[in-house]
């Protein structure tokens, strides 16, 4: 979820040339393609989206997920739904995306969006793919307006810091960095050597002293890796009443849901202001 959410290392583009016509029975086998392709399908293109679709946790469309059918990523399910495309991430099994290939499944594999403007591509990418071009022109152009509407003209006195499992911060050449920046905060990621991801100590976190930490969302159970975000530091900024809590639903996909993830911040942001003026 980690590499999702804040990005890992870049993989090369794959270039897929589309079908040359609509598919009609798609299968999309990746969290970010899933709800792409449920926004733009045409009704009854779509067959079947990845169980992770309909977990509210990690998907902002999991109640619209229940429509379909789910697999589970594995060649042999895939292929008995019988798809004339299949629509994966960079980090699907590749082991699934080779055996489908040499099953002759058209295959095309999709590079998550690290940036605010990948959001754009990635909707016409996945228009192009389903046939669905003009729908996707106009998610994009909505997406754009609304972005623009939101995104603060320069960013603010606050200085936030992004603190997920494992200690996980992101900087501002990834999508989260970039939500943090459209809401008009500062990212302490970026001041202290993180332009991407990686784990920050929670001596750094200390020292840089960010008015606002913004945590992920907890799941059940007990988990080694979210022990960190209960240390007494995290805790800290917490009774401060300087903690964010980002729900990764919002965050982890470049869809035009993330709109919600930076109308989020800047709400705590404004509170924050207010509270410290």
């Amino acid at each position: 979820m980690a590499t999702l959410l804040f990005g890992g290392a870049v993989q090369a583009q794959e270039v897929v040339e589309p079908p040359f016509a609509p598919p009609q029975r798609v299968v999309s086998m990746n969290l970010c393609t899933d709800q792409l392709a449920m926004m733009l399908a045409a009704p009854g293109q779509l067959v079947s989206v990845s169980y992770l679709a309909r977990d509210d946790r990690s998907s902002a469309m999991a109640r619209a997920a229940k429509a379909y059918d789910i697999n589970h990523g594995r060649a042999e399910e895939i292929y008995l739904l019988a798809p004339d495309l299949v629509i994966a991430g960079a980090y699907s099994t590749r082991a699934t995306v080779d055996m489908l290939r040499r099953l002759d499944v058209p295959v095309a594999v999709m590079q998550p969006a690290r940036a605010l403007e990948d959001v754009t591509a990635r909707i016409l990418e996945m228009g192009a793919l389903l046939g669905q071009e003009d729908r996707a022109e106009d998610m994009a152009r909505t997406f754009e307006r609304d972005l623009a509407m939101l995104r603060a003209a320069e960013p603010q006195d606050v200085r936030a810091a992004l603190y997920s499992a494992n200690g996980w911060t992101s900087g501002d050449n990834t999508l989260a960095g970039q939500i943090l920046l459209a809401a008009g905060l500062r990212n302490v990621a970026t001041e202290v050597g993180y332009a991407r991801g990686g784990i920050m100590p929670l001596e750094v976190l200390a020292m840089a002293a960010p008015d606002m930490v913004i945590t992920s969302s907890g799941y059940p159970g007990m988990s080694r890796s979210e022990e960190i975000l209960r240390h007494p530091v995290v805790e800290a900024f917490r009774a401060a009443g300087a903690n964010s809590a980002m729900r990764d639903r919002d965050w982890v996909c470049g869809t035009p849901h993330v709109l919600r993830a930076v109308q989020r911040l800047i709400e705590d942001r404004k509170t924050y202001q207010r509270g410290h003026k």
